[in-house]
């Protein structure tokens, strides 16, 4: 199973941003924590981060045929963002939208995810652990449905 996790703007600055929000671990520690559960589960795990919508969507078109599945964390593409999720919807991959914080508990607007009608679940509000969640659900995925 192959799975490509993609975070948008500012994931890259984890540990210096909002640290009373996203924690202090740093985004090279986030990489680490992911490549090492993928590893556990047996999935062969590729980490991608842009702060540019054009160059998210590229790599999610990238995506088809090469991946069985992607995490995403759009970041504040969530709220905005009509070409990834029609990223997303052309390519067909099971797709899991992943928070650090929970949206919900925030601004207004921060509440509506352009992303999550694409997406087979939503992990919000479980710091670094979501991705995990997110691995496992993918994980839990194919299980059930026999693919990849």
């Amino acid at each position: 199973m192959r799975v490509l996790v993609i975070n948008g703007p500012n994931i890259n600055l984890l540990g210096l941003r909002e640290p009373a929000i996203y924690g202090t671990t740093d985004y090279n520690e986030l990489l680490e924590i992911i490549r090492f559960e993928a590893n556990a589960l047996g999935i062969d795990v590729e980490c991608f981060q842009s702060n540019h919508e054009g160059a998210l969507v590229d790599r999610i078109q990238e995506a088809y045929g090469k991946f069985d599945g992607i995490i995403i964390n759009p970041a504040a593409y969530t709220h905005t963002s009509v070409a990834i999720l029609d990223a997303i919807k052309a390519i067909g991959l099971p797709t899991v939208e992943v928070h650090i914080s929970d949206p919900d508990t925030r601004e207004e607007f921060r509440k509506i995810s352009f992303i999550r009608p694409a997406c087979i679940a939503t992990v919000k509000g479980k710091g670094l652990s979501g991705y995990i969640e997110a691995l496992k659900l993918l994980y839990a995925y194919f299980s059930r449905t026999g693919q990849p």
